[in-house]
Order: C-alpha cells, then structure tokens, then sequence
C-alpha cells in the first residue's frame, strides 16, 4: 500500500471516529435531565437585546423575552438608530406587558468596528443587575432560559453560551443553514466543550459583570472582529472555562438569501477553534421536528413546519422535550434621542 493509500485511509478512519464519538457526545450532553432547582435565591438578572432591522419572526422572538417563568429580570433592548423600524415594534411589546421591566436604548456608541458590539454597549452600561446575559434577537427563549443558563455556571466558569437550533426555514439557502446550524455546528461546538475547549458563540452570552469589568469591561470585546472570539480569549486569559446550556436555543430563520447564508455560516466556522473540517460534512437529511416546535421555536395556537434542515442533535433535542424539560432611554410609545444617535 502506498503512502498516499495509508494517509488517505488513516484520515477517513480518523474522520468516521471523531464523527461517531462527537454524535455519542452530544447524546450525552442533551439526554432527559431536569434543571437542577437552586438551593439558594435566584439571582436578578439583566437580559440586554441588540436589533437592527425587521429580521424575520422578530415580533415572536422578542415577545419570548417578555415571558419568561424568572422572578426577576429587566430588559433592555438596544437599538442603533433613530429611523430602525424595529424600533415600533419593541414600543408595542413593551405596551402589552406594562408590568415588565423593560426599556428601549437608542443610540450608537463607535468602540470598535462591530456594529453589534456597538449597539450593546449601552445595555451593558445601563444594565443594574450583576449578571448580564447578551441575546441576539432572533433568538426563541424558552420560558425557563434564564435558569438554564444559570444551572451551566459552575466555579470555574466565566461565561456560559447556548448554541443555536436552526428550524422554520422557508426556500433552500435557509435549509441549508438549518442543516449546518443543527449538525456540523452545535455537535461540534458540544464535542469541543466537553473536552474542556468550549468557545463563546455570540448567540446568547451569559456574563458575570464582575468578570468582564474586570478585563476592561463591554469594550475588550473589540479586540477581535467577534465579539465572542474576544470574548472567548478573554475568559481562557483569566483562567476560567465557557460552558454551554445542554439545550440549544430555537433561531427561526424564514426565508434567507445565498449571501445571507454564507455570511452568518463563515462567521459561525471562523468563530470555532477546534474541528471546523472535521464535522463540515454533517447530515443535513429531513427529518420531523414537529414534537420539538413548541418547545424551541413555537408560539402558541400556531402550526408550524419545522421538517425541513433537521438533524442528529434535533432529534436528541426533540426526544428531550417530551420529558419535560449612552443611549436615551425609551419606554412604551415615548422617544427621545441622543445627540450621538445614528
């Protein structure tokens, strides 16, 4: 046998075994387990949401904000500019739920060349609680997503991040991602962590203020060009370990472009440091996900077609939830802007 045979066969070998203990691994990590119930008082928390643009589902992505089963916890969303038709949207929600706390930041704060980053800085800042959890807004909370987060923090965790499940694709591109998103990627992302290299996904970060402040606070997070590569640096430099949720949290996508694809996948690659080639070659076959829809990307009283994009780890998910488990500030329909606002 040749060398170039012996090489070829080694990789294949090498590449069927990694991709059959990382699906065990991810069984294993989203197996039926209840949240562990606190024994101390749950601590409040402060849930800052960055938008910009009406992304598809917006509406119902941050409506699961307002009904979380968390006794106490603010929102602030974050907005960049004035003229954002998002901004209409967050107003009527905070109307509809009168007893929430919640409150709407306009403006743009230009400490680094990540729009997003930018946006969140003054969440950060206005944020009164010592826990701070970052959410894009396209994500589906679950009611319990606070406490989720909170059951993955251990003493030697210094962030905590979900990965993303895509569902509810609508055309091609958008199945396409939910095929990367629900294989490759989350059984990656949970492989490498339970080794102990777990890496910060923008998605939704869980941050002890404490900790961040301590690396220079919102702003080291520019250091790199994503904010959760910045993020995982800095966690690794103070001696600490990112942890994920064992269950990933719904991204309803729609309909979605090539471009759009592309970008927020090369993103997500570039973000992993450890297998991207490895599990690139994912199954990204139908399956049902119906028994899962309400849990991760539900709304009540609506049907929903999540057959398409499905994978290893969504079937675990699914078989899981069957057993249970500065800016001005503007409030309600009042706006007011800062000289800085875009």
């Amino acid at each position: 046998m040749t060398t170039s045979a012996v090489a070829a066969a080694s990789f294949c070998g090498t590449t069927i075994v990694l991709h059959i203990v990382s699906i065990i691994v991810a069984a294993w990590r989203c197996r039926p387990r209840p949240v562990a119930k606190s024994t101390t008082a749950l601590p409040p928390v402060s849930l800052v949401r960055p938008i910009c643009g009406l992304d598809n589902f917006l509406e119902e992505t941050l409506r699961t904000s307002f009904e979380l089963a968390y006794p106490t916890y603010e929102l602030i969303f974050c907005v960049a500019s004035t003229r954002d038709p998002a901004i209409a949207v967050v107003q009527e929600l905070i109307a509809a739920y009168p007893q929430s706390r919640a409150r709407l930041l306009v403006g743009d704060d230009r400490v680094s060349n990540n729009p997003k980053l930018n946006n969140c800085v003054k969440g950060w800042q206005a944020a009164q609680h010592g826990w701070i959890a970052i959410a894009d807004s396209n994500v589906m909370m679950p009611p319990d997503y606070i406490q989720r987060l909170l059951a993955a923090w251990k003493p030697d965790t210094g962030l905590v991040c979900s990965p993303p499940v895509g569902c509810r694709p609508i055309g091609f591109w958008a199945g396409l991602e939910c095929a990367f998103l629900n294989t490759y990627q989350v059984r990656a992302q949970y492989f490498v962590d339970t080794l102990g290299f777990g890496f910060a996904q923008g998605k939704t970060m869980l941050w002890r203020r404490g900790d961040l402040e301590a690396a220079g606070g919102i702003r080291a997070l520019g250091a790199e060009p994503a904010e959760d590569a910045a993020s995982t640096k800095i966690v690794r430099a103070a001696g600490l370990r990112v942890r994920l949720t064992d269950l990933p949290v719904g991204q309803p996508l729609g309909r979605r472009r090539m471009t759009e694809m592309a970008a927020a996948n090369s993103l997500g690659t570039a973000a992993s440091p450890l297998l991207p080639a490895v599990f690139r070659a994912g199954n990204s076959r139908r399956c049902d996900f119906s028994a899962h829809r309400r849990r991760i990307c539900g709304q009540r009283g609506r049907h929903i077609d999540l057959r398409h994009g499905c994978g290893t780890v969504n079937r675990l998910v699914r078989r899981r939830s069957r057993t249970g488990e500065g800016g001005a500030l503007v409030s309600g329909a009042a706006l007011s802007t800062p000289g800085s606002a875009a």
